[in-house]
C-alpha cells in the first residue's frame, strides 16, 4: 500500500503502540497537537490496554491486524520494547502507515536498512525520536558550533553518568538482556552518537570498553535471580570526521546507568576560539535544567540562552513532552509535504552502525574503522 497524500487542513489519525514512554510522553504531546487526531491505542496485553484506555477515556484496538486495517490510522507511534520494533515497523510500512519509531530503532543496523528500502517504496515518512535534536540549548549549541563560535574544534568530551539501574532490586527485563536491544548502549548511546554525528559529522573510528556491574537481577515471574547480559557501562574513544570530512575530531563519551549521583549529562566542546559545556545534573527529568556556557580564550564563561525562535511554545511539567511534540510537528510536516523526514531512518541507521561497531570493538578489543 503506497503513500496517501493528506491535505494541510486534515488531522493525521495516528494510533500510538506501547503503554511506556507512549503513555507517560507521546500520549499528552500527540492529544496538545492540533495537527494529529488520537485514534487508538495498542498494547499486546489486553487487560493493561483496558486499564489505561478507561484511565484517558480513549479508544482501543484488539489486534494489530485490526490497527493496520484500520483507514483513519494513518500514522503509528511505536514505543515498544526494542525487539519487537523491526517486525511491527515492517508490517505497518507494508500496510501503508507513516511512523514514529522509539530508539534503539531496531536490534542492528541491517534492520534499520531494511526498513529505509520499505519506507522509500511505499513513499513513507519515518521519524526517528532522536528528541534532543529539539531541545532549545541543543539546537543552541548547534547553531554556534555551525557559526564557528569555537572554531576548529579540537576535543570533544561527553559524560552521561545517570544512576536508573544503579539498585540492585530493581527487577529483570527486557532492558537486562543484550540480545532484546537493552543496555545502556541502547538507552543513551543511541542519543550520544546521534548527537555527535548531528552536531560535528560523522563517526570514522572506535575503539570501545563495557561492562556489566549488576550481573543479576530477580525475575518477578519465576522468583528466580536470571543473568544480565547487557551493559550498564559503555567508553568509546572516538574519531569524527568533521565538516567537509576534512577534520579528524577525537572523542571521548563515558555511559553508565548505574553511577550512584552520577552528574547526569554533559558535554563539552573545545576550539581553537573557545568553549561551550553543555548540561545538567537533573537525574529525574532528562531534558528540565540543561545550562550553556561558552567561554572565549581569556575570558570568564558566560551563560547563553536560546535565541526566541528556538524556544518552545507550550512545554509540561515532564521535560521529555516538549521536544518529542516538536519531533511530532516536524513529522506532520514532512507526511503532508511528502519532504524527508530528519531525524528519521538515514540518522536512525548512522547510530545503529556506530552501536553494531561498539559492541564488535568492546568484543574484539580492537579499534575499528566504521
Amino acid at each position: 500500500m503506497a503513500y496517501t497524500q493528506i491535505n494541510n487542513n486534515q488531522k493525521i489519525g495516528v494510533s500510538i503502540v506501547g503503554l511506556g514512554f507512549g503513555e507517560s510522553v507521546h500520549l499528552p504531546a500527540i492529544k496538545a497537537n492540533p495537527k494529529f487526531e488520537l485514534i487508538s491505542l495498542w498494547h499486546p496485553n489486553s487487560d493493561k490496554l483496558k486499564e489505561t484506555t478507561d484511565k484517558h477515556s480513549l479508544n482501543y484496538t484488539k489486534d494489530w491486524e485490526s490497527l493496520l486495517n484500520d483507514s483513519n490510522v494513518k500514522g503509528i507511534i511505536l514505543a515498544t520494547p526494542p525487539e519487537p520494533r523491526y517486525n511491527l515497523a515492517c508490517d505497518a510500512l507494508k500496510a501503508g502507515k507513516h511512523l514514529l519509531l522509539e530508539k534503539p530503532v531496531a536490534i542492528n543496523a541491517t534492520q534499520v536498512a531494511d526498513l529505509q528500502r520499505l519506507s522509500l517504496k511505499y513513499r513513507l515518512s519515518v521519524a526517528i525520536d532522536f528528541e534532543y535534536r529539539a531541545v532549545p540549548l541543543f539546537m543552541q549549541a548547534k547553531r554556534l558550533i555551525t557559526k564557528g563560535l569555537i572554531g576548529q574544534p579540537w576535543l570533544v568530551k561527553f559524560d552521561w553518568l545517570m544512576s536508573s539501574r544503579a539498585n540492585h532490586n530493581r527487577p529483570w527485563n527486557w532492558y537486562s538482556e543484550s540480545n532484546k536491544g537493552g543496555g545502556v548502549l541502547g538507552a543513551l548511546g543511541t542519543h550520544a552518537f546521534d548527537m555527535i554525528h548531528w552536531l560535528f559529522g560523522p563517526i570514522e573510528e572506535i575503539s570501545a570498553l563495557s561492562s556489566t556491574s549488576i550481573k543479576e537481577r530477580i525475575d518477578l515471574n519465576s522468583g528466580q535471580n536470571r543473568n544480565v547480559t547487557s551493559e550498564d557501562i559503555a567508553l568509546a574513544h572516538i574519531k569524527i570526521k568533521g565538516e567537509n570530512n576534512n577534520l579528524n575530531i577525537p572523542a571521548q563519551i563515558t555511559l553508565s546507568a548505574v553511577a550512584r549521583q552520577g552528574r547526569g549529562c554533559w558535554i563539552e566542546f573545545y576550539g581553537s576560539k573557545g568553549t561551550l559545556i553543555l548540561g545538567s545534573d537533573n537525574q529525574k527529568d532528562y531534558v528540565h535544567g540543561f545550562s550553556l556556557w561558552y567561554t572565549k580564550a581569556g575570558d570568564s564563561p558566560k551563560c547563553i540562552q536560546p535565541d526566541k525562535d528556538l524556544m518552545f511554545n507550550k512545554t509540561w511539567s515532564d521535560g521529555r513532552v516538549a521536544p518529542v511534540s516538536r519531533i511530532h510537528d516536524w513529522w506532520a510536516e514532512s507526511i503532508k509535504d511528502g519532504s524527508p523526514m530528519i531525524p528519521g531512518l538515514a540518522e536512525g541507521f548512522a547510530s545503529q552502525k556506530v552501536c553494531d561497531a561498539f559492541k564488535e570493538s568492546a568484543s574484539s578489543k580492537e579499534s575499528l574503522i566504521i
